[in-house]
């Protein structure tokens, strides 16, 4: 279920990309075949930042798309870098959402929730967490502890293989 819904992450984050890319692209064209001034700013100036405007957006898009296909293409969390790319992105299409829905519709809406709801669940279900494996010797996680035994070395190893010392109760209260 994770690899799947990553696959489909960066699938629609590649779309996603060309179309924002070609919308700024056509938005500049219109700009620029208007011939027109908006509070005294060249028209070319706004037709050329539409466009190079809309080629950056693209291409960030395209690379937490890069980043999306790589967790489904490893089946692992992505790295920092990745995350960084992917919550900014997350952070982005709330936005967008938020903006959209007065601004376009609810069905607008309603695309940038999903497309939120992938990225999320993409970082959520690859999350890097520290397991046993990971953990370094004497640390508690359940390695080996200092003295090379994997079973807490305490009490005979009676604390369940945690690592560490285990844990006793209060004392129980007593009526006087």
């Amino acid at each position: 279920m994770r690899r799947p819904v990553a696959w489909v992450a960066a699938i629609v984050l590649f779309v996603e990309a060309i179309g924002i890319a070609l919308l700024n692209w056509f938005l500049g064209v219109v700009v620029d075949r208007q011939d027109m001034s908006l509070a005294g700013l060249d028209s070319d100036m706004m037709s050329v930042s539409s466009k190079v405007g809309g080629l950056l957006f693209g291409l960030y898009f395209a690379l937490c798309g890069v980043a999306a296909l790589l967790v489904a293409v490893r089946g692992r969390g992505p790295g920092l870098f990745g995350r960084i790319l992917l919550t900014s992105a997350a952070v982005v299409h709330g936005l967008l959402g938020a903006f959209t829905v007065g601004l376009v519709g609810w069905g607008a809406f309603v695309f940038m929730m999903v497309v939120l709801a992938l990225i999320v669940f993409t970082l959520l279900a690859f999350d890097r967490g520290v397991g046993p494996a990971d953990a370094a010797p004497g640390d508690g996680a359940g390695g080996k502890d200092g003295n090379g035994d994997t079973n807490g070395g305490m009490n005979g190893g009676t604390n369940g293989g945690t690592g560490g010392s285990p844990v006793t109760a209060p004392p129980t209260p007593t009526v006087s």
